[in-house]
């Protein structure tokens, strides 16, 4: 299908009652759209949709905290494969929503996507991320990292303790924030390295602590912090619970302490935490190139069911004519 990018209605969705029309492409995560709405962590103003006529051929959507004024995260851009100026449809639509959602010069959210672990084996599926991959390139973001996306299944056997380690419960959020200050410093995670450019290790943990982890709807009390026989922490494990599923939000040893094996104690730990809530499943996420973690999660016998990948812009999109375009 040949569609001319200056003959497009671009524009954000009216409300719920055109989700239907929204999800004519469709996308992991459209089953979370209707009560994200609800709950305010999405808002019709940050669902777009670029339509040739009355057929749907690009759509994105943005995220937020519900009391956020902006949108923290573009996590939907789908492009119809059939269109032969996909691309070129994408940018348009993404350059146009930017314009009307973001303050003047803000820099963009980060863009997340899901993709299969093999994505790159089939020649689809490859043709199809590198697409929207290339959306958001020509405006100007570029590949953070590529994560594995992993599930723990009820079943699957938990290490038992060695009784090497002894856990409790932080004393606090201020406790967090130290113990994750000491595990930056030398930390393997693409994103705390970005943070790293602009900030310093607490004010990096200050702020991981305040979003991702705040947003857990699970008391700070499952969280543990594991320690040596006199007390010393040795690595900490923040189970719980955001939005979506059981997570494992966040694991770590102090760099002190790393080279014994501890990482597979506390990942248990966190893991029995949660498996005492009778969860479904337990999901978790690390960096591809993050190895020695990836390897604790696989001797723990967790599934890698996704990858995910993560794009962001340094400063502010930059500006592309529509010949240009931009994908993600």
């Amino acid at each position: 299908m040949n569609v001319d990018p200056t003959e497009l209605i671009i524009r954000p969705i009216t409300g719920p009652e055109e989700l239907e029309l929204f999800c004519q492409l469709p996308y992991v995560l459209d089953h979370e759209l209707p009560d994200d709405l609800d709950q305010g962590r999405r808002r019709p103003a940050w669902l777009w949709v670029a339509l040739h006529g009355d057929r749907l051929v690009a759509r994105l959507a943005w995220w937020g905290d519900a009391d956020a004024d902006v949108p923290q995260l573009l996590d939907v851009l789908d492009l119809d494969d059939t269109v032969e100026h996909r691309v070129e449809v994408g940018v348009e639509l993404l350059r146009t929503a930017l314009a009307a959602t973001l303050p003047p010069a803000a820099t963009p959210p980060e863009y997340g996507r899901y993709v299969p672990p093999d994505w790159r084996d089939d020649p689809g599926t490859r043709r199809a991320v590198g697409d929207r991959m290339a959306v958001v390139e020509r405006l100007g973001g570029t590949l953070l990292v590529e994560r594995l996306r992993l599930d723990w299944l009820p079943g699957t056997p938990i290490l038992e303790p060695s009784g090497r380690l002894s856990f409790r419960v932080p004393r606090g959020p201020e406790e967090i924030i130290e113990l994750m200050t000491a595990v930056i410093h030398g930390t393997l995670d693409a994103h705390s390295l970005d943070d790293l450019r602009t900030m310093s290790a607490e004010d990096a943990a200050a702020a991981h602590l305040e979003g991702e982890l705040a947003r857990q709807v699970s008391p700070l009390g499952w969280w543990r912090v594991a320690t040596l026989a006199d007390g010393e922490p040795v690595g900490f494990v923040t189970p719980g619970r955001n939005h979506s599923n059981p997570v494992i939000g966040y694991l770590a040893v102090l760099p002190a302490h790393r080279g014994h094996g501890y990482i597979d104690e506390i990942l248990a730990e966190g893991t029995r935490v949660l498996v005492a809530q009778d969860v479904p499943r337990i999901r978790a996420a690390t960096d591809v190139r993050n190895v020695p973690m990836a390897r604790a999660f696989e001797r723990a016998g967790w599934i890698n069911f996704e990858r995910a990948l993560h794009m962001t812009w340094t400063g502010g999109a930059r500006a592309c004519s529509g010949a240009d375009g931009w994908s993600a």
